[in-house]
């Protein structure tokens, strides 16, 4: 009965940790995914700078979750909770994308890239990000996109 017991509970977990660890959308789907949303070309930006962002930001994660002490960021852009989106925890919100982060975290990403479009608008870049900063500017980033 404990093994019966056992295998259930397992098949259980099994069917129900994907769903808490998030999608995580492989390389080329993004790739297509970016070039469908019109990335390239868009405040000067490539597709492979997005990628190179997106990978070092969540690794390609719909639901990564980073705390960074009074905000939070939020999905596959890890986008703020102080600036462009509302967790209903972070005092003095902007939610600047009229969003709430939890909307972020759910494998459809259409509207994170909407609030990502309109953060690298403003800023007329990806200086807001610090992966995109930290890891891609000014790098050759052809391997985020090659053969896709």
């Amino acid at each position: 009965k404990s093994m019966l017991f056992l295998g259930f509970l397992l098949v259980f977990l099994g069917l129900a940790l994907p769903s808490t660890q998030g999608k995580r959308i492989s390389r080329c789907e993004m790739v297509k995914i970016l070039r469908r949303n019109g990335f390239e070309g868009f405040e000067g930006t490539t597709v492979a700078d997005w990628m190179c962002l997106v990978k070092y930001e969540s690794d390609y994660n719909t639901k990564a979750y980073n705390n960074n002490g009074p905000s939070r960021d939020y999905g596959i852009f890890q986008i703020n909770s102080k600036y462009w989106c509302n967790d209903g925890r972070t005092p003095g919100s902007k939610n600047a994308c009229r969003i709430s982060c939890s909307k972020l975290q759910d494998d459809n990403i259409n509207d994170d890239i909407q609030c990502a479009k309109k953060i690298a608008r403003e800023a007329h870049g990806l200086s807001p990000w610090y992966g995109w900063k930290n890891h891609c500017r000014g790098k050759n980033l052809s391997s985020f996109v090659r053969g896709c």
